[in-house]
C-alpha cells in the first residue's frame, strides 16, 4: 500500500486550519499545519509535502513571500486559499505567476465558512495532485527568451487582411501564465479577435484582464454584453457568467453573458463558449484551442467544432501542466492538431499572417 499523501495547511486562523484539516482528512490524506508564513517556510523546506494550501494575508511573511521562497528552494504544489478583496485578486494573480497552481476564494467576511466551498476544495486538491512534480521545476520561458523564440515570425509579420478568423481559447489549471504569454506576444496589428475562457472566480477575471491589458499590445477586456468581437482585441470570459455570442443585424459578432442554466461546475465554461460559437460563427472561421486543465471541459465542444469544419488544436502532454482537458479532446477525436504550447502560440501568430495558408 502506498503511503498517504501529506498536505500542509498554512493559515493564521485556527478555525480555518481546523476546518481545512477535517475536509482534507476526509479525503484520506495526512495533514500538517502552520500558523504563519515563517513556520510555513521552515516546515516546507524541512519536510516533503505533496501539496500546500496557502493563505495570502499572514503575520511574519505573507503568502507571496512564502510562495516565492518555497518555489526557489523546494518546488511544491501550492493552492492559494484566501479571502477575496480587490488587492487579493491582484496578489493571487501574481501568485499564479510565481508558481501557485490554482486558488480558492474563502466565502464570508471572515473567510471561515469553508464548508460552503468544500466541493471546490476537494476538486482542486485532487486536480493539483495530478500535476507532475517536474512541471513545478519547469517555469515558462522568460519574456526575453519568448521574444527571441518568436522573433522571426514577429519581425516579418504582415497581417492577413483577407481572411476573417475567431481565435477561441479555453484553459484551467496552469492556464493564466499561458494566456499571459499569448497576450504579451501577439503583435499590435494582429488581425483576428481572441476570446478566452479561463476558469476563474467571479471577482478575478476583471483584474486578470487589467493585468493582461497592461502588458499586451492589443486591447484586453473582460467580456460584457454587446462587447464587439473584432480585431485588435482579446476578450476574457467573465467569472460567474458563460461567454456566449450573438450576431447583430450588421453582421458583427458580439458577446452575450449567459447564466449557468445547465448547472455546469465551471462558470465560465469552455464548452459553453465553443457551442455558442458554433451557432453564431461560420465554423471554417473558428480556431478553437484547448490548453491545460483537469477534467473534460471543452472536449465535447471541440468535437462538435471539428465535425463542423473548424480548425482545432489541443495542447500536448509535453507541456500541459495538467493533461486532462486537451487529452479528452484528443481522445474523443476533437483535435485537428496536438501541439506543445510554444508551437500553439507560433501557430496563432502564423494564422494572422498574410502568407499563411491554412492546412487542416
Amino acid at each position: 500500500m502506498s503511503p498517504k499523501k501529506k498536505i500542509l495547511v498554512v493559515d493564521d486562523s485556527a478555525l480555518v486550519r481546523r476546518v481545512l484539516t477535517k475536509i482534507i482528512q476526509e479525503m484520506g490524506f495526512e495533514v500538517d499545519t502552520a500558523k504563519d508564513g515563517i513556520e510555513a517556510v521552515e516546515k516546507a523546506i524541512k519536510n516533503s509535502y505533496d501539496l500546500i494550501t496557502l493563505d495570502i494575508e499572514m503575520p511574519g511573511k505573507n503568502g507571496l513571500e512564502v510562495l516565492k521562497e518555497i518555489m526557489e528552494k523546494k518546488p511544491t504544489r501550492v493552492i492559494i486559499i484566501s479571502s477575496y478583496t480587490t488587492d487579493n485578486a491582484s496578489i493571487t494573480i501574481q501568485a499564479l505567476n510565481l508558481g501557485a497552481l490554482t486558488y480558492i476564494t474563502k466565502p464570508g467576511k471572515l473567510g471561515v465558512d469553508l464548508k460552503k466551498v468544500e466541493e471546490e476544495i476537494k476538486y482542486k486538491i485532487k486536480e493539483a495532485l495530478e500535476v507532475p512534480k517536474f512541471r513545478l521545476k519547469s517555469p515558462l520561458k522568460t519574456s526575453i527568451e519568448t521574444e527571441k523564440y518568436y522573433e522571426k515570425e514577429l519581425k516579418s509579420f504582415e497581417p492577413d487582411t483577407h481572411t476573417q478568423r475567431y481565435i477561441l481559447i479555453g484553459a484551467s489549471t496552469g492556464g493564466p501564465r499561458l494566456i499571459e504569454q499569448i497576450a504579451k506576444t501577439l503583435p499590435e496589428n494582429y488581425p483576428h479577435p481572441v476570446c478566452v475562457v479561463q476558469h476563474m472566480p467571479e471577482n478575478f477575471t476583471g483584474k486578470f484582464a487589467e493585468r493582461l491589458n497592461s502588458i499586451s499590445k492589443l486591447t484586453v477586456v473582460e467580456a460584457r454584453n454587446n462587447e464587439e468581437v473584432i480585431k485588435g482585441k482579446i476578450i476574457i470570459g467573465k467569472g460567474g457568467k458563460h461567454l456566449h455570442f450573438r450576431k447583430r443585424e450588421d453582421g458583427v459578432v458580439v458577446c452575450k453573458l449567459a447564466p449557468n442554466t445547465a448547472n455546469r461546475f465551471f462558470v465560465p465554461s469552455v464548452d459553453e463558449m465553443f457551442f455558442s460559437a458554433l451557432e453564431v460563427m461560420e465554423p471554417k472561421k473558428i480556431v478553437a484551442i484547448l490548453l491545460t486543465g483537469i477534467g473534460d471541459d471543452g472536449a465535447d465542444g471541440m468535437v462538435a467544432l471539428k465535425k463542423a469544419g473548424a480548425y482545432t488544436i489541443a495542447e500536448s502532454e509535453e507541456t500541459a501542466v495538467v493533461y486532462g482537458m486537451p487529452r479528452e479532446a484528443y481522445l474523443r477525436g476533437g483535435a485537428t492538431k496536438v501541439l506543445p504550447f510554444p508551437e500553439i502560440l507560433r501557430e496563432i501568430i502564423r494564422l494572422g499572417m498574410e502568407e499563411h495558408v491554412q492546412k487542416v
